[in-house]
């Protein structure tokens, strides 16, 4: 049987744990068993050289800074000529388009993906649920809205936790650093609620005088974090830098590793924390009290509150031995739970079957 034609449709292929995610798992793919490609809308291309290490085939179908109808345009005209025998989308944009485009070009699989916890309404799941054979989330809570809220049937959903390459993200005690510094690594967008990080480390900030936060990533709040940071009575205590294809000389330097999200999936960056031997806080959305054991790899604290974030960070602040504990037994997790082959090969086997019952 020849391989499976595949399709990893993306909006772009900028710095973000979605495009790694993709990344990732076009690389573990059998190439005896699909024949995988990366389909991208619009440009940004921070991964590409990664991409090429890997031998993979990415195809940018335009550039610019947005979705706009020449994309649009090179995606149908794509579908209609590579004749994909199976189109995954991941990201927003992608699972709109990438749905309806793909069922009228008669893809035989069309998959949809829930990443983050917002996910479901920005990509429109009440009106196009039915357009996708399958959906794959990352987190047992969003199959549950998926299930209960848009009346999904459970055996169209199918939950494979996020992966980290353990491989790559190895513990590296010998670049840690002192003073402590707390690590956030993510997207500067409402979603990511910086402002409660924030407001969390100017509580523990005069208990901590040594203390550093450091946010790194890219993205449209850049101006009004830098501001909010600027005015702020801890300022010189914190840093605002632009987001790193490879992360892990920030999590090298890091004691802890924070995401104060009002909204998500499962986040990559807890994950590959963890994988480096950090203990991680987050809060209470979505899949990261999937990903974070309370008590055990770090704490899970509810959303929007700061004082019981700049809690549980102090308390790990005050103690260096709890750090060593939780991060061994992250990356205990990290390798035993989230290993990219199993993922890769749970989503092969989706593709596959969903594939082989409609050839």
């Amino acid at each position: 049987m020849r391989p499976v034609k595949t399709v990893l449709l993306l909006q772009d292929f900028h710095l973000g744990g979605t495009q790694r995610h993709a990344l990732e798992l076009a690389k573990r793919l059998d190439p005896a068993r699909f024949q995988t490609e990366i389909w991208t809308l619009m440009g940004g291309d921070a991964f590409l050289p990664k991409a090429r290490e890997y031998g993979l085939t990415v195809r940018m179908l335009a550039g610019g800074g947005a979705v706009g109808p020449a994309g649009l345009w090179s995606l149908w005209r794509g579908l209609s000529r590579f004749r994909p025998d199976a189109l995954m989308a991941l990201t927003v944009v992608p699972n709109i388009w990438g749905r309806v485009l793909g069922r009228l070009a008669r893809v035989p699989a069309v998959v949809a993906n829930c990443r983050g916890g917002d996910d479901l309404w920005r990509q429109h799941e009440g009106l196009l649920r039915n357009l996708a054979h399958h959906h794959i989330c990352n987190a047992r809570a969003l199959k549950a809205a998926l299930t209960e809220r848009y009346g999904l049937p459970p055996e169209r959903v199918d939950v494979i936790p996020t992966g980290v390459d353990t491989d790559f993200f190895l513990p590296a005690p010998k670049l840690r650093q002192e003073p402590p510094v707390i690590l956030c690594l993510a997207r500067l967008a409402p979603v990511k609620d910086h402002e409660t990080l924030i407001r969390a480390f100017e509580i523990l900030q005069p208990g901590h005088p040594e203390a550093r936060l450091r946010l790194v990533g890219d993205g449209e709040l850049r101006e009004k974090l830098a501001a909010r940071i600027a005015a702020s009575p801890a300022a010189a205590s914190m840093e605002l830098l632009p987001g790193v294809s490879d992360p892990r000389p920030h999590y090298g330097a890091a004691s802890v590793v924070a995401l104060s999200s009002a909204n998500e999936g499962m986040p990559n960056v807890l994950l590959e924390g963890m994988s480096m031997g950090l203990p991680a806080v987050g809060t209470d959305v979505g899949g990261v009290g999937e990903v974070i054991r309370h008590g055990r790899t770090g704490f899970v604290v509810p959303k929007r509150d700061s004082e019981a974030l700049a809690g549980a960070l102090s308390t790990l602040l005050d103690d260096a031995g709890l750090r060593e504990r939780m991060g061994e037994e992250g990356r205990r997790t990290a390798l035993e739970e989230h290993s990219l082959g199993s993922v890769a090969e749970r989503h092969a086997a989706i593709i596959e079957g969903l594939v082989r019952a409609r050839r």
